[in-house]
């Protein structure tokens, strides 16, 4: 896979602006170009992440300096780029205390969209999302990972080209690459770029493949850099935990303001996401999260992996048995020790699984963790369990943020 063009991924918007809440990065003189863009795309993806929440209502400029500690002439500039680029317009006006009325701004929801990719082993389900997250069109299809490159990237270009072609071609925000091939994307309406998420293990930085459970002939391919190749816009790779865990930080689940949690999803597999500190936590070599392969029983049968009495093998034991009540006691043990090491503030169940009977689920999960916290006589009880938001499509909406979230600065670790 030597001839793979890299396609490098466009940064968030951007402006200038300076104040007492700006970034500060660190470099020498040489470096004060680079570091002035970094401070103008954290300026910008504060300035945006205050107009989302601020929803159809808007807000003001007043509002947007004492809220990021921009100036105002900072936040005037950045505005005013935003309103070029057609991401904010007036939301109207709306009555100050003294002298006239404050014209407040609002987000544009359309002027930007994501394509969101979940490759499981079996599926291939595609979303595309606006700015607020809305998913605006959707294809779900059946898929066999372990049919061989060409057949998967294949499936994987149509079901994008067939989402995101409702966009139309224009000068909005897709600035990927050229492309190579028939279904190139590049200047695509408002096309930001693709999110993929799919089990791991993987390098996410450089969107290459490890051995993924039970297909290890993707040991070492180069994912992201094929799909940039075909499709011509920036294209990020992710496990889907990850990518889940990212989806629900940045649209405000527990964790988002600074806390944490863990997603553990169940499908096909078994893994998870965590976000630490309100960023989805990856590790120093992007392998965090590979939780369905913590051995807690070593005599314990085979796993696809190589090791026995793997949290994964025996899980999906019990679900092959029908004996969902056993399944859900082995993911609340290996939940439980997740929750002893790192003291994480709630446990979110996704995935088909989980989905098939989330009630029971939730229940054993919850029956193991509160009897865990009554043994070791936990200060406020057990961690609580629920079952994660957006059903199935969770991994997709995720994937989707991959590209999005970093325009906003949230849960990105």
């Amino acid at each position: 896979m030597g001839g793979v063009k890299r396609v490098s991924t466009a940064t968030a918007a951007d402006a200038t602006g300076t104040g007492t809440g700006a970034a500060r990065s660190p470099g020498s003189a040489g470096s004060a170009g680079a570091n002035l863009e970094m401070l103008r795309s954290h300026n910008a993806a504060l300035v945006l992440g205050l107009l989302r929440d601020a929803g159809a209502e808007g807000i003001s400029r007043l509002e947007l300096a004492e809220r990021t500690g921009l100036t105002p002439q900072a936040v005037s500039k950045i505005t005013a780029r935003l309103r070029e680029q057609g991401l904010a317009a007036e939301a109207g006006r709306r009555a100050s205390t003294g002298g006239k009325p404050r014209t407040v701004l609002r987000l544009v929801p359309e002027a930007g969209h994501a394509v969101g990719v979940h490759l499981d082993r079996d599926e291939l389900r595609v979303v595309l999302v606006d700015l607020d997250g809305a998913v605006v069109g959707e294809r779900c299809e059946e898929l066999d990972l372990g049919a061989g490159a060409e057949a998967v990237l294949g499936a994987v270009c149509g079901a994008v080209r067939g989402v995101a072609g409702r966009l139309g071609r224009g000068t909005g925000a897709a600035e990927g690459g050229a492309g190579t091939g028939s279904g190139a994307l590049a200047g695509v309406g408002s096309l930001v770029g693709v999110g993929v998420a799919l089990p791991g293990p993987l390098d996410h930085a450089h969107g290459v493949l490890h051995r993924v459970t039970g297909f290890p002939e993707w040991d070492g391919f180069p994912l992201r850099d094929a799909l940039t190749e075909r499709l011509g816009v920036p294209v990020v790779v992710d496990k889907d935990t990850n990518a889940a865990a990212l989806g629900l930080a940045a649209g405000g689940e527990e964790g988002a303001a600074g806390g944490s949690f863990a997603y553990l999803h169940l499908g096909t597999g078994l893994g998870a996401g965590l976000v630490i500190g309100g960023t989805v936590h990856r590790g120093a070599r992007t392998g965090a999260g590979e939780f369905g392969h913590q051995v807690i029983q070593l005599d314990g049968p085979l796993c696809e992996c190589g090791n026995r009495g793997c949290v994964e093998v025996l899980c999906l034991g019990a679900v092959a048995r029908g004996d969902v009540a056993e399944a859900a006691r082995v993911l609340g043990v290996a939940a439980g020790n997740l929750v002893g090491l790192l003291d994480i503030d709630v446990v979110l169940l996704g995935g088909r699984t989980v989905a098939g009977a989330p009630e029971a689920y939730v229940r054993g999960v919850g029956e193991v963790l509160g009897a865990r916290a009554r043994r070791e006589g936990v200060r406020g009880g057990a961690v609580p369990v629920r079952v994660a938001p957006r059903g199935e499509r969770v991994v997709a909406e995720g994937a989707a943020q991959l590209l999005l979230a970093p325009l906003f600065g949230r849960g990105v670790g």
